[in-house]
């Protein structure tokens, strides 16, 4: 697998988890320090991984119980050794986000150590 496919097979995971409602996939994608962080209604948020992946797993019934379509455009994903930046459009809980990830690849899989994300919609 090249790595622009593993990334990618990593955001698919990130993905994954938001639509299924998953802790457990967002820890699978998410390094542990990870942050994520943008505005939201105004408000500045910035969360831990694990604050994210609570956030994540309270939306009940899940996306994907509830039918939400689908929708994750990975636009561009730029790879510099053991680093790796990815700017993804996905929909989710009736918004369009723009995300731009920073990953890092070390003893295991590529995993996302920053999630920057601006509402578009």
């Amino acid at each position: 697998m090249s790595e622009r496919d593993a990334i990618g097979a990593t955001i698919q995971l990130y993905f994954d988890s938001l639509h299924e409602s998953s802790k457990d996939k967002v820890n699978l994608s998410f390094h542990p320090n990870a942050k994520i962080a943008g505005l939201f209604h105004g408000d500045f948020l910035e969360m831990s991984r694990d604050d994210f992946g609570d956030f994540v797993a309270s939306q009940q019934p899940s996306p994907k119980e509830k039918g939400d379509a689908e929708r994750l455009d990975i636009l561009s994903i730029e790879v510099a050794g053991i680093t790796a930046v990815a700017r993804v459009r996905d929909d989710y809980l009736g918004f369009t986000f723009l995300d731009t990830l920073s990953l890092i690849k070390t003893d295991e899989p590529w995993l996302i150590y920053n999630k920057l994300f601006h509402v578009e919609s």
